[in-house]
């Protein structure tokens, strides 16, 4: 039996975020509950007071808190 590979049924988009402000990034998967992990460039994120990862269903969403160009 082939596995189904998870694909993005919504991709990430651009966001303008505000300096200070909590930012939020959402995509959605063609599989419910999959495995998603976040990275900036090579370096994958974990949850803390900064990253927040939430995932209901089918759409993941990382919330980025107080904000920073750093996190562009």
């Amino acid at each position: 039996v082939l596995a189904v590979p998870v694909l993005f049924k919504q991709a990430l988009e651009n966001t303008d975020m505000e300096e200070g402000k909590s930012v939020s990034l959402r995509c959605e998967l063609t599989k419910a509950d999959a495995t998603v992990v976040w990275k900036k460039g090579e370096a994958t994120l974990q949850a803390s007071a900064k990253y927040e990862m939430k995932q209901k269903g089918t759409v993941a969403e990382l919330v980025i808190h107080n904000a920073e160009p750093e996190d562009a």
